[in-house]
């Protein structure tokens, strides 16, 4: 099991088309094979900063995804929001 962590810091001014956003992309996410959990989580001091939570069930299945067309295409206007580079670990549990 892989547990991958994002973490994305948007400018202030986007804040809000992200979280509308995530609604979908978030759906449509969950649906990808291999992946059994997924959710966002708001910084509690710095509200643009965000962080997806993700389990997937192997790094072929994660990598099938950041492959997809639809990462791919949303990656891409996601990214335009961004205030600094966004930064991802992948891990498992011990």
């Amino acid at each position: 099991m892989i547990i991958r962590i994002v973490k994305m810091t948007f400018s202030e001014s986007r804040v809000d088309d992200f979280k509308k956003a995530f609604v979908s992309i978030g759906a449509t996410i969950r649906s990808f094979k291999g992946c059994h959990h997924l959710e966002i989580l708001q910084d509690i001091h710095h509200r643009n900063v965000f962080f997806t939570y993700s389990h997937w069930e192997s790094e072929a299945d994660l990598n099938n995804y950041r492959n997809s067309d639809f990462f791919k295409e949303t990656w891409s206007k996601v990214t335009e929001w961004f205030k600094n580079s966004p930064r991802a670990w992948s891990t498992e549990k011990l």
